[in-house]
Order: structure tokens, then C-alpha cells, then sequence
């Protein structure tokens, strides 16, 4: 998206703007937003290539910080002066659940450049890699080990509060080189507003574990019964609330902007994406999620129970009622790369982007549609971890590329449409989905497969942006929710 020019942004600097970030798992994305007319002047993002190799033997997924924060400070440097000098707010959000610890006051350091401009570089040696909602170190025998939370929301492998549990228990020696925790979020948020101790929203918290979304408090009694590090966790504050302020003129950018609170991506993204009330929500990026918001809901003090449905804090005391499948984008990304490998073992050299090509195109063909099934559940669910993927009803007619990947759409449609199903949506007056995220938008064969389960009107709008609507909820007195 481009820039104006120079004349339309002294005219219209006067109401300022608002930077939006999202810290998501493969990338960054940062945007220029201008509450005036709810419209994005300039966006830019970056591949982040930030996974790290897990310790051996242990089944996780890792991601170093310092080349996230370099992607961070990289795309805000691209963004034109003359907007980010007119930045009056900037509201940040990022990948849930994931976990990292640091050192306050030893984790960055400020790096003066041209005209007294700051950016901030992470000390490598102060700063833990960060654990995401990926990592499956915590099985199904660990997490049984655990307390109940105090809790409507259960706890599940690759969530903060799990991971920590783990830490303590297995590599306690780690855990006593820091004194801070948070997610990738929190730790942007308390670096550029230089905070004493990291502050956390209530969406953070809720998707971390332990938290009491009635009380807005860590279930701390439970948590010190069991030796969890409790002076580990941050500050809590509500959704939509300031964190801080920037300490100095970060690129270009000037020192006491207000910083919101981290808030979750999800949210976010829904929160720039409804139309109205009766708009559910549907987003395929690495994982996939269906939301709608839920009006009436009001949360309990637990304990949870196993459900494929959970309610999390939204905004203005608002809940989401999302399906969240750890199996979206990810899934066909991983026959793309199979089929792509493939053909490299038999001498040919075939780029992913031709692949997703292809497969696309022969997917839409009407002889596409057989009798083949996938379960695309390569990385289990929250609800189910022990499932795995699977294919049924093969037969030599129906292996060509074309009905193998429309048998893979519609197996990831299937598994989340049997996590949210119709009639949910339709108990809640829900009349059309809206989606977004690029494993769906550019996938016209996932698309079809979604009007032909779910039955209601699939459209795209203008929103669907993290980094908007994480720039948005700094504006929250003026957006309908």
C-alpha cells in the first residue's frame, strides 16, 4: 500500500496517527493507521526466519528473539519520516501463548543513530529464546501432573504458564538466570517503554493458563503450592489500557508516545475484520481459528472443562467464542513442501510458489472432487493431542495432485467445521462468514470448501489486519465493538 504525499500528510497530521504492530509467528507487520477514516496509510512487513533448533530429545519449538525484534526495527525504519513523526499512539499485538524470559534492565540495549534516533537491539546473553504456542514439550502425562486452574479455560501444551511448569521441574537452572516473563509482545512493549517490571493484558494472560478472567488475577495460591515461580509473572492490566511510554525517539517516532498494553492477535484481528455483530470470523494463517462474538457470555471461576469451543477475553468485557485448530496454513504448507522435496529426490527443482500454483489449479477442476478423505491433523489438538493425520478411502483412481489437495482442504475444513459447527453459528444469529489471513485468501479451493460446509456467505473485506486492529484498540472510545 503506498504513502501519500507529503502535502496530504501535513494536512492531515493534526489528528496524528496511530502505529499498529503485529509480532506474528512467521513475520512481522507494522502499519500507519488514521483513526479519522479507519483507513491504513502505509504497511509493511517481514519474514522474521526465526526458528531455532530445539534441545535435543525434546520435542519443542523455539524462535530467537533478537531476530524478531531486528524484523521489528527493520520494518519501522522502512516506514516514511514524515508518518512516523506524526505516530501519536502505538498499539501492539503479537503470536498468544508463547513464553520467553529476560533480564530487566540487562535484555536491550539503545542504539543511538543520526539525529538523536533510537533503535533497541536485544543482549543475546540476557534474553531466553522464545517458547511458542508450538511446542508440544508438555504431553498429555505432564499436563495430567498439574494443578486445576482456577479457571473457566484449560491449560494446554506450548501455553506460558505449561511451559514454565515444565521449566521448573526440568531445567530449573534456566529459570534462575532471569527475572522477567511474557510474551514476545510484553517484552516489545516493556522495551520500548523501558518498564521496571513487564504489564500484561487480560488476553495474554487467559491464553497463558492460571488466570481468573472473573477476577482478573494469576491463580497465585495454586501456582505457590506446586514451587511455580510466581514473581516470574507480570503485572496484569485490562485489554485496551496504556502500558506506557516510549523512552526515546524510536525511528523517527517521538519519546512519550503512549504504548497499549500487548494485546492478542486474534483479537485484533477480529476486532479490525466484523462488520457487525452477526459477522463470524474465520482466519487460516500458520494455524486456523473460527470466532464470533459472543454478546452475552460471562465467564466462571472454573474448574474447565474439555471443550472445542473456548471463550476469551475480547474487548470491553467482551468474550470470543473461538475454535482455535493447531492444523491450518501449516498443514498445506507441509504437502506443498512434500511434493516440492519430491521432486527434487527425482532431479527436478520446482519452486514452492509453482507448487501452491499448481495444486491450486488443478484442485478447482470439477474432476477433483472423489471419494478420498484426509485429516490433515498433523500436529494434534489442544482437545484431542493424540490424534494424528490420516488418509482413507484410496484408490488408484483417485491419487493424482488435483484430488489429493481438495481432499486436503476439505479435511481441514471438516476437522474445524467438527469443532465449531453450523448450527453453533447459527444459534448465535451469526449470518455470514468474513475471512481473512493469506492461507485462505489466496486459496480459492479452501474457500469453495468453506461455502460448501458451513453453508453461509463467505466475503472478504478490507479488514483482517492484526496490525490495524492492534493500532484500533488504541482508539477503542471510538470504535464499535
Amino acid at each position: 500500500m503506498g504513502t501519500p504525499e507529503d502535502a496530504d500528510l501535513n494536512a492531515m497530521a493534526g489528528a496524528g496517527y496511530v502505529l499498529g504492530i503485529d509480532i506474528g509467528t512467521t513475520s512481522v507487520k507494522v502499519c500507519v493507521f488514521n483513526p479519522q477514516n479507519n483507513e491504513i496509510v502505509a504497511q509493511i512487513g517481514k519474514d522474521t526466519q526465526s526458528n531455532v533448533p530445539s534441545d535435543q530429545g525434546i520435542d519443542g519449538n523455539k524462535q530467537d528473539v533478537p531476530k524478531i525484534i531486528s524484523a521489528l526495527n527493520t520494518c519501522v525504519a522502512k516506514l516514511q519520516k514524515n508518518l512516523l513523526q506524526h505516530i501519536t499512539k502505538i498499539g501492539i499485538c503479537g503470536q498468544m501463548h508463547g513464553v520467553l524470559f529476560w533480564n530487566q534492565g540487562k535484555a536491550w540495549e539503545r542504539i543511538e543513530k543520526d539525529n538523536n534516533l533510537v533503535r533497541y537491539d536485544v543482549v543475546q546473553e540476557e534474553v531466553s529464546a522464545l517458547y511458542t504456542w508450538q511446542d508440544s514439550r508438555c504431553d498429555p502425562a505432564f499436563l495430567a501432573t498439574l494443578p486445576v486452574p482456577q479457571s473457566h479455560l484449560r491449560v494446554y501444551t506450548g501455553f506460558g504458564a505449561a511451559t514454565i511448569f515444565w521449566m521448573a521441574k526440568n531445567k530449573p537452572e534456566k529459570l534462575k538466570r532471569y527475572n522477567c516473563s511474557g510474551t514476545i509482545q510484553d517484552f516489545a512493549v516493556a522495551m520500548l517503554c523501558n518498564l521496571p517490571k513487564p504489564i500484561m493484558s487480560d488476553q495474554l494472560a487467559a491464553s497463558w493458563g492460571f488466570f481468573d478472567c472473573v477476577n482478573h488475577r494469576w491463580n497465585e495460591e495454586i501456582l505457590q503450592e506446586t514451587n511455580f515461580p510466581t514473581s516470574l509473572l507480570p503485572e496484569i492490566k485490562l485489554s485496551g489500557e496504556i502500558a506506557g511510554h516510549l523512552a526515546d525517539n524510536w525511528h523517527s517516532i517521538p519519546k512519550g508516545t503512549p504504548i497499549g498494553i500487548g494485546l492478542g492477535d486474534l483479537q485484533c484481528s477480529v476486532l479490525s475484520t466484523i462488520e457487525t455483530q452477526k459477522d463470524a470470523v474465520l482466519n487460516v494463517s500458520t494455524s486456523a481459528q473460527i470466532a464470533f462474538v459472543a454478546e452475552d457470555y460471562k465467564p466462571h471461576s472454573g474448574p474447565p472443562t474439555v471443550n472445542t469451543v473456548d471463550y476469551i477475553p475480547y474487548f470491553k468485557n467482551k468474550y470470543l467464542a473461538v475454535a482455535a485448530s493447531l492444523n491450518g496454513g501449516n498443514s498445506l504448507a507441509t504437502f506443498v513442501k512434500m511434493v516440492q522435496q519430491w521432486t527434487m529426490t527425482l532431479g527436478f527443482s520446482v519452486p514452492q510458489s509453482k507448487v501452491w500454483e499448481k495444486v491450486i489449479s488443478l484442485g478447482l477442476e470439477e474432476s477433483s472432487v472423489s471419494e478420498l478423505r484426509i485429516s490433515p491433523t498433523c500436529l494434534g489438538e489442544r482437545h484431542a493431542p493424540n490424534v494424528t493425520a490420516s488418509v482413507t478411502n484410496i484408490n488408484i483412481g483417485n491419487l493424482d495432485m488435483g484430488k489429493v489437495f481438495r481432499a486436503l482442504c476439505n479435511g481441514l475444513v471438516v476437522n474445524l467445521h467438527s469443532m465449531m459447527p453450523r448450527d453453533v453459528l447459527q444459534k448465535a444469529n451469526i449470518t455470514r462468514i468474513v475471512g481473512n489471513g493469506s492461507g485462505l485468501s489466496r486459496n480459492k479451493v479452501l474457500q469453495n470448501e468453506v461455502l460448501s460446509l458451513y453453508k453461509l456467505p463467505l466475503v472478504f473485506t478490507t479488514g483482517g489486519d492484526a496490525a490495524k486492529g492492534a493500532a484500533m484498540a488504541m482508539n477503542l472510545s471510538t470504535v464499535s465493538l
